[in-house]
């Protein structure tokens, strides 16, 4: 029996199921997510527990469907991977949906539309938007919306990262110039950081 895939993917849309035949039926889904993507999914400093907005969506699908949720923490990178060779039962955690993906996975309805934004240092006053980033290093996580934009952008060099927090963490400390990455991700890093970060110009995808 084909097993029920969770996919919440955020990006330019949000969705939440995905359906894919990859063995025997369960009560225990094995759930896989990227937690370091607040305010989706992201690990609580103090419980140690994954939290955040798609978790509480999973359990509460997996409660109205009956069944019971292991979320594993695994990277972005090989997310992907694991679900297409049946590593986890499922997965929620933020991907844009796009025509490649359409052709391995099933895509329920979205639940969520975000697009991308430049997020710098407070003190920024050159950067003022995608346009501006040409002659400019910015971080983005590898494989995501944010590094498939920041391709696009003329005279930018893309410098990648396995943990989005990490791209944060060298804008702050000086290392790149800007991150590019989905806006409510960007807001949550400016929340926890509002006397070093901001965002520059507006949302650029749709």
């Amino acid at each position: 029996m084909k097993r029920l895939f969770l996919y919440a993917l955020v990006g330019l849309t949000l969705v939440s199921l995905v359906l894919v035949g990859c063995g025997a039926k369960t009560t225990k889904v094995r759930v896989a997510t990227d937690a370091s993507w607040p305010p989706f999914e992201y690990v609580d400093e103090q419980t140690k527990e994954i939290v955040g907005f798609d978790i509480d969506l999973m359990k509460a699908i997996a409660e109205k469907g009956g069944f019971e949720v292991e979320f594993i923490n695994v990277s972005w990178d090989p997310l992907l991977a694991g679900m297409a060779q049946c590593q986890y039962d499922a997965s929620i955690s933020a991907m844009t949906i796009t025509e490649d993906r359409k052709q391995s996975f099933n895509f329920s309805e979205p639940y969520f539309a975000a697009g991308q934004v430049v997020t710098v240092r407070l003190d920024n006053t050159d950067i003022t938007g995608k346009d501006t980033l040409s002659g400019k290093t910015v971080g983005a996580q590898i494989g995501t919306t944010g590094a498939i934009e920041t391709e696009k952008i003329a005279g930018a060099t893309l410098k990648t990262y396995d943990d989005i927090g990490l791209a944060f963490q060298d804008l702050m400390n000086g290392q790149i110039d800007a991150v590019v990455a989905d806006n409510p991700l960007a807001l949550g890093y400016i929340g926890k950081n509002p006397d070093k970060l901001k965002t520059a110009g507006d949302v650029f995808t749709d």
